[in-house]
């Protein structure tokens, strides 16, 4: 797993874990629905860091017997059970938090108390989203925003961007709600922040989730790597053909590669185990991310009549 990714991670640990401390003494001094459900929204993005570094642990396991391939997909799966946890915790009690709030408001007490914990709150989140979003946007200088996200294979980079992202408009959210209450005296706003923020993470999650369940079930490799391989393949004397190939992540820096080749017709098994070995030797030097390579000779034609709908 890149550092990159770890530094991500812990930056945004710290600072939900100082976040979520500030926000639930605030909640309990202040009695405010909207600082409440922003404290558990920091809780469960504490969770969640820590949830993701035990992915990453996980990830790096090497492989055994039944595991053959490794366990890369560990990181996948634990970053769709944070997207889960977004929606059904973070989600789930901001609003179910506001709904208590609007049907039963209460004026909110020591409202400086609410003010100096939202701009500390800022500070801390700030700092991580920066963290996060310059480690991401150097991951992908060349794509945009979302098309970045998309193309992503590091849930964690994302993950902990997107969850800072909805942190800063909670804290907007949450502010809006205080300030209305106190000086509208209407403690309904409060109420209405909470399910404010609660839509805020539920969208989020959605988000989350629809990205992460495509990295679980197998997302190929970026289409220049699967170029390059091929080219690669070709070069290799004796290959009269790199027919097509099939690539999938089994974590961020872990690919499985599949190519389909026509060897030239004067070669026999033992010349053509040593090409495959050379073309091994080749991958490892060139894409270190490669750490299975399957090779099956059959013709152009042959490959043309058995390819999978997909396949590249």
């Amino acid at each position: 797993m890149s550092h990159s990714s770890k530094v991500v991670v812990y930056a945004a640990l710290l600072g939900n874990v100082l976040v979520a401390a500030t926000k639930m003494v605030a909640a309990a001094l202040t009695g405010s629905s909207a600082m409440l459900s922003e404290g558990v929204h920091s809780l469960v993005d504490t969770g969640n860091e820590l949830l993701l570094l035990y992915g990453m642990r996980r990830s790096e396991t090497q492989p055994d017997r039944e595991h053959p391939l490794g366990h890369g997909r560990e990181l996948y799966f634990w970053s769709f059970v944070v997207a889960l946890l977004v929606f059904a915790v973070g989600a789930g009690v901001s609003i179910y938090e506001g709904i208590m709030h609007i049907r039963q408001p209460e004026p909110i007490e020591n409202v400086a108390i609410n003010y100096v914990v939202l701009a500390l709150s800022a500070l801390f989140d700030g700092a991580s989203w920066w963290v996060a979003l310059r480690k991401f946007k150097a991951s992908r200088p060349a794509s945009g925003f979302f098309g970045a996200i998309r193309e992503s294979k590091d849930p964690p980079s994302f993950i902990v961007l997107l969850e800072d992202s909805a942190a800063l408009v909670g804290i907007a959210v949450a502010t809006l709600g205080v300030v209305g209450s106190s000086l509208l005296h209407q403690p309904v706003l409060d109420g209405v922040a909470s399910i404010l923020i609660g839509v805020v993470l539920a969208t989020t999650a959605v988000v989350l989730a629809r990205e992460t369940k495509g990295l679980l079930i197998g997302e190929k490799a970026d289409p220049q790597i699967a170029a390059s391989i091929l080219r690669l393949a070709e070069s290799i004397p004796g290959v009269a053909h790199a027919n097509g190939i099939f690539t999938v992540h089994l974590a961020p820096s872990q690919i499985v590669v599949a190519l389909s080749l026509e060897f030239a017709d004067e070669l026999r098994t033992p010349d053509i185990e040593g090409k495959v070995i050379e073309l091994e030797r080749r991958m490892r030097e060139s894409h270190p991310d490669v750490v299975s390579l399957f090779v099956k000779p059959q013709t152009l034609r042959r490959y043309q009549e058995a390819t999978i709908p997909g396949g590249t």
